[in-house]
């Protein structure tokens, strides 16, 4: 991975392509939870993310994970796009559809019903640190905030995770 990452900053298409495919459906998932089910939103997100990510490679200094620093950049492109989006646009209800099928799939449903009520960065911190499974250090990175910053927006997101599904 380490060479790929090396290949991309020197403008190596093919490299930086690969990386892409290899981190796709992971940056897609995290925009995808943050835009509350909006499959659309979160498909423009993260090409926009490749795109700024492609232009900025060179900047790329190793600091962190390759996978840490598209995270940033996905979370920043989120926030950007919030910003301008209209107060009706803001995605307060879900917007999927919940399918019929086993006891399972309702669970999974709760959860992203769930999820689309906490805050952003809630939501966010949750996902990297829960669904993707980096450190906390790596998540708190990614989003360019405070450990300390981090943890509580972990605590009280899981806190209103389980408030909100009836938990113990």
């Amino acid at each position: 991975m380490e060479e790929l990452v090396q290949r991309a900053v020197a403008r190596d298409v093919a490299a930086f392509s690969l990386l892409a495919r290899q981190h796709q459906s992971k940056v897609r998932g995290l925009l995808l939870r943050l835009t509350r089910g909006n499959h659309a939103l979160a498909d423009d997100l993260a090409q926009e993310t490749f795109l700024e990510a492609w232009r900025a490679i060179a900047n790329f200094r190793g600091d962190s994970q390759f996978a840490t620093w598209l995270y940033r950049i996905a979370y920043s492109r989120f926030l950007m796009g919030a910003r301008k989006r209209k107060p009706d646009d803001q995605l307060d209800d879900w917007q999927g559809e919940a399918p019929s099928g086993e006891a399972g799939t309702h669970a999974r449903i709760d959860l992203e019903r769930a999820f689309a009520k906490l805050s952003p960065p809630e939501s966010a911190s949750l996902t990297l640190c829960f669904a993707l499974g980096l450190s906390n250090t790596e998540a708190a990175d990614a989003l360019n905030m405070p450990l300390g910053t981090l943890k509580s927006h972990v605590l009280r997101g899981r806190e209103k995770l389980k408030a909100l599904l009836g938990g113990p």
